[in-house]
């Protein structure tokens, strides 16, 4: 983590000695380009795209050395994940809601109004994170044996959760700051804090999982561990950043004390998108539950397939949230016809690059999947999954921007009623009847999330085109 007596990285777009434009101008960070255009949405999500790809690459680290390990112990660790994440995502995806309320006031010229928002999002959440990571230390081990994996799975999983669990605060604080930044157009402080805590994450993963550099041999929990301290090393960097004295003067960054009417608007705005995250990705935990009932090496070669997927994903997210601002900031400064061009140039970005993904899945699936494992059972179950996979994450990407457009906008009720109707009336049921019922196995399981996903995206594309978020008042 950067110390204060270390140099000052660079001063972020938005965030240096510009004149503060006056109220209702658009801020410079929107118009060193055609507004709304490709270039600018690039600028934007280049930096946002690094970020999520090192943090990802927290849990493919994880991942990769834990595989060593055996199928089993991979499998273990893509099965805690992802219902630790269930168990957490609302929160995450509450807190994003301070980028949509930064984004339309650094619009609208009021620079003094920016730095609260971060402060009420850690209030609104934080007390929840605390009692969550309670909640998760004492009862992991009777969730996971409640959800009925294998024997051998459930006490990897659930050391691996209860260890994992203690991060969880400090990563709600780095998203209530990480949303800040990427409010006022700042794209690359928060990269600069998860190269950071990516780094924490791959000497400890090292030290603890395999007993090297003088560290324990703690295996799985060593992973967990690991990650739970680079989770606190990313909400401190961003932290520390966050109050430095010239972002103090030009954004009002200093503690404040909760405001109740903030809270209150700002979880209005944001339980709807922390409701959409949870119910996708409890949906997601009950088919992965399904999966981990097919076998250890089904879920093993899941969990690959699901780290693969997800490095695919963080083009999309990092356009995702280039447009996000851009469509925040358009609608503070009043100018929507802006907004809407930054749609449409975030659509055909996610397009090009999602084309490109594909390809690389149909190619090489063997090679990608034997990253993660040797096992041949695990790679023969995982090469039919990245042609899936190919079709699923390209139709994925149009859903991702069409759901930062409208989240921009502070359009998140809609939208998550759309998702708990896919998710809960589409994905799961079907996931169960071919998987499972019909016994199509693994592939057939993950092409029913593809019709999901298909279905998702042309309707929240729907929904940005009606124009419907030009009435929205956050």
């Amino acid at each position: 983590m950067s110390s204060p007596s270390q140099p000052s990285p660079p001063v972020p777009q938005g965030v240096g000695d510009s004149p503060v434009p006056e109220t209702g101008s658009a801020p410079p960070a929107v118009r060193e380009h055609a507004p709304g255009g490709s270039r600018e949405v690039i600028e934007l999500a280049i930096p946002v795209m690094l970020t999520q790809i090192t943090m990802t690459a927290m849990g493919i680290v994880d991942s990769a050395m834990v595989g060593t390990l055996g199928a089993t112990e991979l499998g273990a660790v893509g099965f805690g994940g992802i219902w630790l994440w269930t168990f957490v995502c609302f929160f995450v995806g509450t807190t994003t809601a301070v980028q949509t309320f930064v984004a339309q006031r650094f619009g609208a010229g009021e620079m003094l109004e920016c730095g609260s928002w971060a402060w009420q999002g850690v209030f609104a959440v934080v007390p929840f994170g605390l009692l969550a990571s309670v909640v998760l230390w004492f009862g992991a081990e009777a969730g996971v044996r409640l959800l009925g994996p294998s024997p051998e799975l459930q006490g990897f999983a659930s050391s691996y959760v209860s260890v994992r669990s203690l991060g969880m605060t400090g990563l709600l604080c780095a998203t209530a700051f990480g949303a800040f930044f990427r409010g006022i157009g700042d794209t690359r402080t928060p990269l600069y804090a998860t190269l950071v805590a990516n780094g924490v994450n791959v000497v400890l993963d090292y030290g603890l999982i395999f007993g090297k550099l003088g560290m324990p041999e703690l295996g799985v929990t060593g992973a967990g561990l690991a990650t739970a301290v680079a989770e606190w090393t990313y909400g401190l960097s961003m932290a520390w950043w966050f109050l430095r004295p010239a972002l103090r003067a030009r954004h009002a960054t200093e503690p404040v004390a909760p405001s109740m009417d903030r809270i209150r608007r700002l979880l209005r705005t944001g339980a709807p998108i922390g409701g959409q995250w949870w119910l996708e990705m409890i949906s997601f935990s009950a088919f992965t539950t399904f999966v981990a009932r097919m076998g250890d090496a089904s879920m093993a070669a899941s969990q690959a397939f699901v780290a693969l997927l997800s490095i695919s994903f963080m083009q999309a997210i990092g356009l995702s949230i280039a447009v996000s601002t851009l469509v925040g900031q358009y609608i503070g400064a009043e100018e929507p016809q802006h907004a809407e061009r930054a749609f449409r140039s975030g659509t055909k970005l996610a397009a090009l690059l999602a084309g490109l993904i594909a390809i690389l899945f149909t190619s090489v699936p063997e090679l990608l999947v034997g990253i993660f494992t040797d096992d041949p059972e695990v790679i023969r179950l995982g090469r039919p999954l990245m042609f899936v996979g190919a079709l699923f994450q390209f139709f994925d990407a149009f859903a991702i921007i069409a759901d930062g457009a409208l989240r921009g906008a502070g359009d998140t009720r809609w939208p998550f009623v759309v998702r708990l109707v896919l998710a809960w009336g589409v994905f799961v049921p079907a996931a169960y009847t071919v998987g499972i019922v019909l016994d199509g196995g693994l592939t057939w399981a993950w092409a029913a999330g593809g019709i999901h996903v298909v279905l998702l995206a042309a309707v929240l594309m729907w929904r940005f085109r009606s124009g419907a978020w030009r009435h929205i008042v956050i």
